[in-house]
């Protein structure tokens, strides 16, 4: 059975400190206002400066903790030269516009990243509420959680700064030196759309983002924008390319703690789809809609933030069963989809 084996145990640095986990590159936490409160950050020693990854959300707190960090890291003689985001999630470019401004450096981002990032940071939402409520309608929402839409749409410059007009493109394959070291990014798909990791083989460190977490599934929904993806299907594949990399590769995860046992934990997250996979099939049995199979593959209560994340993974789900063949799709007069076992299956096999 998959274990992760944790670098420090489950110690964490305090906001405004570091912990070295390697020569030369420095974990720090910041403070998120989810049930998943807390993000990790990392700092990369830079020959004459440093180079950070990922930057926290926009929140004062987080803002004042880089300006502590800032005062023990950067100085004239050895400043910051660059900052790296793995995706355009608002923990991880929350703060990227504010920190290039203070700092005078430049973004170094996927470029399907950095336009999602830009457009959802220019757009208000005032168009979007009667299509997202029609997609979670859709997808079986009642009154009592449509109401909670409202509420959804548009926040994503409340908590990000302004996204910089322009920046470097990362790709996969490219090689990134930093202090030395060559990191080449890989790019995962899925979470987001192009999701850049950083390994180091050299130092055999992964920087993984939220692609490869020690303890819990990255979430991979179905979003409004994109009401018939199969995002499910681009995860489990990209998966496929971190196979290569040593098992004892130490893994630098946005969430959780750094750890060893990365083969493993990529057995783990596609055993733990297949899994739920079966279990939205047989939900499925009759006609069943997203919020049906959401209250088969969880049993828990949601806070708003919780719920759309839940609901979107849900929907990953059916719809790659639905690629598959294995149920099919019925939209009814009123608009809600149902989902049913294809009469082409009798059983659902390994995916």
């Amino acid at each position: 059975m998959y274990k992760p084996e944790y670098l420090f145990g489950k110690t964490v640095p305090e906001m405004g400190t570091t912990f070295e986990v390697a020569p030369g590159v420095y974990w720090l936490r910041m403070p998120l206002p989810f049930a998943l409160n807390h993000i990790n950050l990392w700092l990369l020693e830079d020959g004459d400066g440093w180079t950070v990854v990922d930057t926290g959300i926009a929140r004062d707190e987080v803002k004042a903790a880089w300006h502590t960090l800032a005062a023990t890291y950067f100085s004239a003689d050895k400043p910051l030269k660059r900052i790296i985001v793995t995706h355009f999630h608002p923990d991880h470019v929350g703060l990227a516009g504010w920190m290039c401004a203070e700092f005078g450096v430049k973004l170094w981002m996927p470029m399907t990243e950095w336009s999602h990032a830009r457009m959802s940071y220019l757009d208000d939402g005032k168009g979007q509420l009667d299509e997202t409520l029609s997609f979670y309608r859709g997808a079986g929402f009642d009154d009592e959680m449509s109401a909670q839409v409202n509420n959804r749409i548009g926040r994503f410059p409340s908590i990000v700064s302004p996204i910089p007009n322009s920046f470097n493109r990362i790709s996969e394959g490219d090689d990134i030196d930093i202090g030395g070291r060559i990191w080449r990014i890989i790019i995962g798909t899925g979470h987001s759309p192009e999701h850049a990791c950083l390994y180091c083989g050299d130092a055999k460190i992964l920087i993984s983002g939220d692609q490869v977490l020690p303890r819990i599934s990255p979430n991979v929904s179905v979003w409004p924008q994109q009401p018939t993806a199969n995002p499910l299907a681009q995860f489990l594949d990209s998966l496929k390319k971190f196979k290569h990399l040593p098992d004892d590769t130490l893994v630098l995860p946005s969430h959780d703690w750094p750890f060893y046992g990365l083969l493993g934990r990529l057995d783990d997250l596609t055993a733990h789809h297949e899994e739920r996979l079966d279990a939205a099939w047989v939900a499925c049995a009759v006609p069943a809609t997203g919020v049906v199979v959401l209250n088969a593959l969880f049993h828990r209560k949601f806070d708003t933030h919780q719920l759309f994340f839940a609901i979107g993974e849900s929907l990953a789900h059916i719809h790659h069963l639905e690629h598959l063949g294995r149920v099919e799709r019925k939209i009814c007069a009123s608009g809600i989809h149902y989902f049913q076992q294809s009469s082409k299956t009798t059983s659902c096999l390994k995916l």
